[in-house]
């Protein structure tokens, strides 16, 4: 993770960059402490935190920071210091300001989660890439409409979503690392919130407290089982919560625990690798049911999408959109299924549903994500469903749904489709993709026509043969249509009456 992303994902009002000699866009691979009393042991891509020292008093430790090959070194600073920033510069490392009331060790927790984080996703590969918490928190806050952060059962925050709207204070003191107003937390104690997050799936609302500068917020707890690992807070910005709001945060409970419950046991990181292990035929699918709590018996199905219009992004951005589009579609598949899955593979983002009822509303699900997309971060998605099967015949269900999104990414023009709806547009598109792969299948004689002639012999076979509809579809006069297939078989030199021209015409026309 770059000392750019890092910044992103800690923000406002933890640190500020005061000096970059050498850019935001180094690598950030460890979170060390340098005290004045010790030996500073420093190495490339460190980002060093400065504890004990404060000001131009730091100088000294700024210095041998970038001498060691630090990323970044952050000090605390009660005003801005020529000093400390020439010293930053002449050691070519970057300098961050941290606030003074901001607590060492919850900054160090942060920062260390945010590259834990994303050395996890890295190593990972294939599998059920989620992102930081970070990136699944700022998931969260668009599709919530509200202002999230993440805490652990100590009530520590673990990740927050950034926000232009006002945030209040028990929001601001909580990110700064201190406890938020007291009278505030007991009447949260009093009203038996806490008791009711750490005791299942709910989602609780809690009003807001003029008073004592607390706006209204929903909350839910993050669970392993019956054990709590943690609480999702939303507080309300400058607009209402949005409707699906509830909803949406009770699938990023869920998402959600997955994280941590990794962080916890870094044996379960193997959990992000199971649809990738299944689809690739690596693990059975009663093995898979086993671990994610399904019932192998009972009806399963893949949906898979893909992200369209980036074409003209660099990589990164590409990468960081994919991630965005993968934490949407986790949250709202783990809502509608506990035991939901969500794997990365070739540029597309695979689902699996499992334990399905009859006439489960996958179509309806499908849609609600590409609508997501589009609303909430302005991305254009497709998502192909295949068909409920029994889980050991789920590979069935990927194919189906992969003819279909092959199909879209080549001239089907739709968002959200079956095979069973498309089935006709889906053979006729394979049909075309291998006439492409073989260039030798092909009839020289309709190659010469030129674009007009070629359209209009195509419409006029698609209408079988029906002058009158065909020119309409063209919007020309029957006879200019009837002028233009006499000079396509002159200028081709062939006879429209022959079926077996007409029949391979209709295929290679489409070609062009």
């Amino acid at each position: 993770m770059s000392l750019r992303q890092v910044l992103i994902a800690l923000g406002d009002p933890l640190v500020e960059v005061q000096v970059a000699p050498h850019g935001l866009e180094a690598d950030v691979l460890d979170v060390v402490i340098l005290d004045p009393d010790d030996t500073p042991d420093v190495r490339p891509g460190d980002l060093a935190l400065v504890i004990g020292a404060r000001g131009r008093a730091a100088s000294a430790l700024v210095r041998a920071a970038g001498a060691g090959g630090a990323v970044a070194v952050a000090v605390k600073v009660d005003a801005p210091s020529t000093v400390l920033r020439q010293a930053a510069a002449d050691a070519g490392v970057a300098l961050l300001a941290v606030r003074p009331e901001v607590r060492w060790e919850h900054l160090e927790a942060l920062a260390r989660g945010v590259v834990r984080n994303a050395r996890v996703t890295a190593d990972a590969g294939a599998g059920e890439v989620l992102g930081d918490l970070f990136g699944l928190a700022q998931t969260i806050a668009s599709l919530t409409g509200g202002i999230v952060s993440i805490e652990d059962t100590a009530s520590r925050v673990l990740a927050y979503s950034r926000s232009t709207d006002e945030v209040d204070e028990l929001r601001r003191l909580s990110i700064l690392g201190r406890q938020g107003p007291e009278p505030y937390l007991k009447m949260l104690r009093e009203w038996g919130v806490y008791q009711r997050l750490r005791s299942g799936e709910e989602v609780v609302r809690i009003d807001e407290r003029p008073e004592l500068g607390i706006r209204r917020r929903i909350a839910v707890g993050i669970h392993a089982g019956t054990q709590p690992l943690g609480t999702i807070w939303v507080q309300e910005g400058d607009a209402p919560l949005a409707e699906q709001a509830e909803r949406a945060l009770l699938g990023a409970a869920r998402v959600t625990a997955l994280h941590l419950v990794q962080q916890r046991e870094p044996a379960a990181a193997f959990r992000e690798n199971l649809l990738a292990s299944l689809l690739d035929g690596r693990m059975d699918a009663e093995a898979i049911a086993e671990q994610i709590g399904a019932d192998p018996d009972k009806p399963a199905a893949v949906v898979v999408f893909a992200l369209r219009g980036q074409e003209h992004t660099d990589r990164t951005e590409h990468e960081l959109r994919r991630a965005e589009m993968t934490g949407l579609i986790s949250v709202h598949a783990a809502a509608y299924r506990r035991s939901a899955l969500v794997s990365r593979q070739s540029g597309r983002t695979y689902a699996l549903l499992t334990d399905l009822p009859p006439k489960a509303p996958l179509l309806a699900l499908t849609k609600e994500i590409v609508a997501a997309a589009r609303k909430h971060m302005g991305l254009r998605v497709q998502g192909a469903i295949g068909s409920a099967v029994p889980m050991d015949e789920v590979m069935v269900s990927r194919d189906e749904a992969d003819r279909v999104l092959d199909a879209m990414s080549r001239d089907l023009d739709a968002d959200v489709a079956t095979l069973e709806d498309v089935r006709s547009r889906v053979l006729i598109s394979e049909t075309l993709a291998l006439l492409a792969d073989h260039p030798r299948i092909r009839d020289p004689r309709l190659a010469e026509l030129d674009g007009e002639l070629a359209r209009s012999l195509l419409v006029y076979l698609d209408e079988f043969g029906d002058v009158k509809r065909a020119a309409a579809q063209l919007h020309v006069h029957p006879n200019t249509l009837r002028y233009r297939l006499r000079r396509a078989a002159e200028v081709g030199g062939f006879d429209l009456d022959d079926p077996l021209l007409r029949l391979f015409a209709q295929l290679q026309l489409r070609l062009g």
